[in-house]
């Protein structure tokens, strides 16, 4: 059997992170794997999905599903992941979490070695033989942690201050369908669906959501934190997140405070390297469309006190593709824990 064949399974095939995870699979070191597309949704089950060009039925999960499995991606929802994570576990599976469903179970750590090509340094906390499964880190924590230790690592930081943009697909396609609903009925003049958000975000930018709002947005910015801090060996984070009329892509604007006073410039050659694309004042900014597909991280430099200007704070501006970097980072932690286990079940 040759080195890196196994057979993997996508929960949530059909969610909007389960297609772009599909997608970058056959990217990565994982392509030559047998997959299997599975979903617990009646209305899923027999869709034709696709991981790359290959086509595929989605199955039902059953009490079978998991045999002889190596490693399953959980991409659906919280809810479908509690109920099945268990019989993967049982049948020795190898468990990526897309959902956070797991981050409160014991010996089931949040994981962003997507950092580690940001950093001179290896991410703390590596897998060892018992570790399982594991949570793939929120990508708004994945995105300023990539950040935040390419420039310590380059320059002593002091303080990292973010406001965050919450696009509606970090939340799934209900999420997405209500902002869009929203705007053509604003336009028409008629009544707002409020069902996920409580609230009009269409045109319009929240730090808070109503009080039945099904996207939980404090939930949110508290996992940022947290996830951010479960990496490890990073400047301590101060983080708002703002609701944006947005489909896709996440926006953040950062207050950096350094310890010594640097140049724009030298900021900017910190930040250079592997998963981050330094956008000069050359080129247009870094928004959220011009995110969108791409792998890198996009930052821009702007020094707090002026242009050219030695100084111990600078402003950046980041997007980033918060589905492809949420099914990267989570490829990654798969690509962690198949070094623990040299060879699959396929024969």
């Amino acid at each position: 059997m040759a080195d890196g064949l196994y057979r993997i399974g996508i929960v949530g095939a059909t969610s909007l992170v389960g297609k772009e995870l599909s997608d970058e699979l056959q990217e990565s070191l994982l392509a030559a794997s047998d997959f299997v597309l599975l979903d617990d949704e009646e209305e899923a089950t027999g869709v034709v999905a696709s991981v790359g060009d290959e086509a595929a039925f989605v199955q039902r999960i059953d009490s079978g599903s998991f045999d002889r499995m190596d490693f399953v991606f959980f991409a659906g929802n919280a809810a479908s992941t509690l109920k099945h994570w268990p019989a993967a576990k049982k049948a020795g599976v190898s468990s990526i979490d897309l959902t956070y469903a797991l981050e409160q179970e014991t010996g089931v750590p949040v994981r962003a070695p997507f950092v580690a090509d940001a950093m001179k340094k290896r991410a703390e906390g590596q897998p060892t033989l018992e570790t399982a499964s594991v949570v793939s880190a929120h990508p708004a924590a994945v995105m300023l942690a990539a950040v935040a230790a390419r420039l310590q690592a380059g320059l002593a930081v002091e303080s990292f201050a973010a406001v965050v943009m919450e696009p509606a697909s970090q939340y799934g396609r209900e999420a997405m369908d209500e902002l869009h609903q929203q705007t053509v009925n604003l336009l028409s003049f008629k009544d707002l669906p409020k069902e996920q958000y409580d609230a009009q975000v269409a045109f319009n930018l929240l730090p808070s959501l109503g009080e039945d709002a099904k996207v939980k947005l404090a939930e949110s910015e508290n996992r940022i934190r947290r996830h951010y801090g479960a990496i490890g060996g990073l400047p301590t984070l101060e983080v708002q997140l703002i609701q944006a009329p947005v489909f896709h892509g996440y926006v953040a604007s950062v207050l950096v405070e350094l310890k010594a006073e640097a140049t724009a410039a030298e900021v900017e050659t910190a930040l250079m390297g592997e998963s981050i694309d330094v956008v000069t004042d050359e080129s247009d900014p870094p928004s959220n469309l011009s995110a969108a597909g791409q792998e890198d991280i996009m930052v821009r430099v702007r020094g707090a006190a002026g242009v050219g200007v030695r100084s111990r704070r600078f402003w950046l501006w980041m997007a980033v593709d918060n589905l492809k970097l949420t099914a990267l980072n989570a490829i990654s932690c798969a690509n962690e824990l198949r070094r623990l286990r040299p060879s699959g079940k396929v024969q």
